[in-house]
């Protein structure tokens, strides 16, 4: 957090902090268990662009879904009444013409936007499985295990870790952005940032790292907060 702040002002931290409650105002708004009756097709491609990873390529793979199946799978994820990694599991199991860390983020997000005081994030920024990399194995133990039989074993224990890491920022006195679990997303994917641009630094050329984004623009994009027009763009 010390290295974050010197990069940025902590209320730069707690705006962004701001729009990723916003943000999950607006997924419990249309995804809650009341609302969910009323999710449209418009509502589902609004999600997709609310969404860091299913932009592109993934999102135009998604968009042109029948909406129907899919807006059935959306809703056992989130309201069906099996084990949650079970659920987990099954969704991106059924997610066709992706990559499998991208179902992952997809799913992640989907539950913990729409209901973030059972569920957590889960994107690839804070543990991706292929390459073993992320924010959470830079701030938990390394004897942490984040291995599972399948994607819903594994993102029980990115809960825990969330958890850990949440219960102890408050505890120590560094989550300085906010007490909530927004706060901890946010400090999350500092420290990943933080971590990218370290190894950018070394691997990259000096041209490249001119064009990278600041702090506060990439952890916008990678929490799905940024748009184009908005204050963080200029």
């Amino acid at each position: 957090m010390k290295e974050t702040l010197d990069k940025v002002e902590s209320g730069e931290l707690e705006k962004i902090c701001a729009e990723v409650e916003a943000k999950s105002a607006w997924f419990r708004k249309k995804l809650g268990p009341e609302a969910f009756a009323d999710f449209t097709h418009e509502d589902y491609t609004e999600v997709l662009r609310r969404i860091f990873s299913t932009r592109g390529k993934t999102r135009q793979t998604l968009g042109q879904a029948e909406f129907a199946p899919m807006r059935d799978r959306i809703g056992e994820l989130l309201h069906g009444t099996g084990p949650l990694e079970s659920r987990f599991h099954s969704f991106v199991e059924r997610l066709d013409g992706m990559d499998n860390n991208l179902r992952m983020d997809f799913a992640g997000e989907l539950l913990h936007f729409a209901d973030p005081e059972r569920h957590w994030l889960w994107a690839r920024w804070m543990w991706d499985p292929r390459t073993r990399t992320g924010s959470l194995p830079l701030v938990v133990t390394s004897a942490y295990d984040f291995e599972g039989e399948h994607a819903g074993d594994v993102y029980i224990k990115v809960g825990r870790a969330v958890a850990f890491v949440h219960e102890v920022g408050n505890a120590a006195g560094f989550q300085t952005i906010s007490r909530s679990i927004f706060g901890t997303d946010v400090y999350l994917c500092c420290v990943y940032v933080v971590y990218a641009y370290t190894v950018l630094r070394m691997r990259m050329t000096q041209e490249f790292n001119k064009v990278m984004p600041g702090l506060p623009e990439f952890c916008r994009r990678l929490l799905g907060v940024h748009h184009k027009g908005s204050r963080s763009a200029a």
